[in-house]
């Protein structure tokens, strides 16, 4: 444990008035505080798509239809509902549930929350598919497509189509972020911009009322502060262990550490469109180059699983008999001289400034330089990056991908198809009409084994073509005080305090 004088200092360092929190010297435990990286951008789910303010919203919506731990589609606000022809699905209400301005949840505000949800340019792509939402009568509501559309329910899933109040909207007008209804199982009190979000749990929730009253977010964007954090007791459940400080949380009596696969793949891509990189056995040489597990040990410190494929195994369509590549000098040497490369070549990596990802860009460097090829690495602010790589400024890059919704759509669609060359996400500019027509079926099919088939096939492709070598399947991970129970990691990200409570 780190000694109190650098916990003390700590605490102003994360702008907490004292180490210990108002609750532990009353003895009542009402409220877990959660600590994360950034604070919320908005709390309006139209306006943007980040982890951040998604971790708040989940605690204050909720959607049609969930995802459990197991990524299969659950009833949500939606009880029921049935395929009533390849582009037309009706939804069933629940009875009764209220938003946090007391008004009861009708097929309108769905309608309504849909259609705002198609014209925000932040996410309409997330239900790019929907052609129209009509409402039959106060508890029913039908949403058609233009075309069959199978992982409708999971984008249904999404946090950014959190059912909002038609009502609550209108009158709040512009400063609907800042003062957002819905009907989660925590309501919002009050928000100290940079700091911290105040909830308190919703009464009339549907799915019951909380055991711990209030929820407070605080923004402690330093990793190892957000450590000391949970050491002193300032808070209950902290996000994002960085590798450094999990030794130190995992082997503290007062504290645990969970920890488990995320639905976010780490990626090294080409620019397909570039020699070296139009000659799929460079793309292969470097992928034998390669030791995935050497970088899951020493940057990552095991935070991570070597993977095969895209998307994680966690999401459907994922094949687990894709190819793995492993770790072999020789058949990279041997193919980089049959591409004309024998001496090898200079190229050069651009990598965002996130300290990890340069780190494992570090780690490549030296594994590359084993087979001749020399990396440069070119660290680029984000804007600049995702512009640079959008136009294709790039030699190779570093990225990760979050198949959020749970379905290999989300991970394949965007990054392989030739349509979405650019910033629509397939920055390796890659194109393979089989791939595009595989794609399209599995979208379009309704049928969940010929989509599963589908995504096998597409993968077994890609594993072969290498546009994107993928690294490793991120862990994500929370710390918290060791009588915090009920609480789960949620596979995309946004991890629910509904369940929580204090024990002991």
């Amino acid at each position: 444990m780190r000694k109190l004088k650098v916990a003390i200092a700590s605490c102003a360092a994360v702008l907490l008035a004292a180490c210990s929190s108002p609750q532990d010297t009353a003895g009542i435990r009402d409220t877990v505080v959660v600590a994360q990286r950034s604070d919320a951008k908005t709390l309006d789910p139209h306006a943007t798509n980040d982890q951040p303010s998604s971790r708040v919203a989940v605690q204050i919506y909720s959607q049609l239809v969930e995802t459990d731990s197991n990524m299969e589609i659950v009833p949500g606000l939606a009880e029921s509902w049935e395929q009533v022809d390849d582009k037309t699905l009706k939804l069933h209400l629940r009875k009764g549930v209220k938003f946090h301005n007391g008004e009861e949840l009708k097929a309108s505000d769905v309608k309504f929350t849909l259609d705002r949800m198609i014209a925000s340019p932040t996410v309409a792509h997330i239900v790019g598919a929907i052609e129209s939402v009509s409402v039959i009568d106060e508890y029913t509501v039908t949403v058609k497509t233009s075309e069959p559309f199978g992982p409708l329910l999971y984008h249904l899933s999404h946090t950014a189509a959190s059912i909002l109040n038609e009502k609550a909207v209108t009158e709040a007008g512009d400063s609907y972020g800042q003062n957002p209804i819905g009907t989660g199982p925590y309501e919002f009190v009050s928000w100290s911009v940079g700091d911290s979000v105040t909830l308190k749990a919703f009464d009339d929730y549907y799915g019951g009322k909380q055991e711990v009253p209030n929820a407070i977010f605080r923004n402690i964007s330093e990793g190892t502060n957000r450590a000391i954090a949970l050491e002193t007791g300032e808070v209950d459940i902290a996000y994002d262990i960085e590798p450094i400080d999990k030794d130190t949380i995992h082997n503290h009596k007062q504290l645990k550490l969970i920890e488990g696969e995320s639905l976010s793949i780490t990626y090294f891509g080409f620019n397909v469109n570039r020699a070296p990189y139009d000659n799929v056995k460079v793309r292969q040489a470097m992928a034998y180059a390669m030791n995935t597990q050497d970088i899951i040990d020493a940057v990552v410190m095991g935070g991570g699983l070597p993977t095969n494929s895209p998307i994680s195994s966690r999401v459907f369509g994922h094949n687990p008999e894709a190819k793995q590549y492993e770790q072999n000098y020789d058949k990279a040497r041997q193919l980089l001289k049959e591409a004309g490369y024998e001496n090898g070549f200079e190229t050069t990596l651009w990598v965002s400034d996130n300290p990890v990802r340069i780190q494992i860009a570090q780690v490549i460097q030296a594994q590359l330089r084993e087979v001749g090829i020399h990396m440069a690495i070119d660290v680029v602010e984000w804007g600049a990056f995702l512009d640079g790589t959008s136009r294709g400024d790039h030699e190779t890059f570093m990225m990760g991908w979050v198949t959020v919704t749970g379905d290999a759509d989300y991970g394949l669609y965007a990054l392989f198809n030739s349509a979405t060359h650019g910033g629509a996400g397939n920055r390796s500019f890659y194109s393979n009409d089989d791939i595009d027509s595989m794609l399209q079926a599995a979208r379009v099919s309704s049928d969940m084994a010929e989509r599963s088939k589908l995504y096998g096939d597409i993968q077994l492709t890609l594993q072969e073509e290498l546009p994107t070598i993928s690294i490793f399947n991120e862990f994500q991970n929370a710390g918290m005080q060791s009588n915090v129970k009920g609480f789960e990691l949620a596979p995309p990200g946004h991890h629910k305090l509904r369940g929580v409570r204090f024990e002991g």
